[in-house]
């Protein structure tokens, strides 16, 4: 009996903690930039489009999914914005934003813009990008933006 009621809670446990380990996302950029680490403040401009260049001067291309439900949320807390606001906005950047419906394509269209920058699902990272650091922090370590 102990045996059966400890394999339920763990299973319940795994269960439990599998649906919040399922949506990290990473920040990436093209091999070539040479930006390793914003800090969220930083990030928050750049996405808000306040920055546009990067340190070397290559035009800042932000590349997002059309409909992608942790994005979206991860997006709006760290810009602090309601869901009615966040919407308001990429509609007001909807030129400047490239949107994509996959990890896939965010990774190709990073790949071939040398000032691109994307979010995609840790899961999808590959070696033809770059992951950079939120303040100091890698995807998966507590306390990196924007989760």
């Amino acid at each position: 009996m102990k045996l059966r009621f400890a394999l339920y809670t763990f299973a319940f446990l795994c269960g439990s903690l599998t649906s919040s380990f399922a949506h990290h996302t990473a920040v990436i950029v093209n091999k070539g930039n040479a930006v390793e680490n914003v800090t969220s403040t930083h990030l928050t401009k750049i996405i808000r489009g306040e920055i546009k260049k990067w340190p070397d001067g290559k035009n800042i291309i932000l590349v997002l999914h059309k409909d992608s439900a942790g994005e979206k949320e991860a997006l709006e807390h760290l810009n602090k914005m309601s869901d009615s606001e966040w919407n308001m906005f990429l509609l007001s950047r909807k030129e400047s934003i490239v949107f994509v419906d996959t990890d896939a394509d965010v990774l190709k269209e990073v790949q071939a813009e040398p000032g691109a920058m994307g979010l995609i699902e840790v899961h999808s990272i590959d070696n033809s990008i770059n992951v950079v650091h939120v303040d100091g922090k890698l995807p998966m370590e507590f306390g990196y933006l924007p989760h």
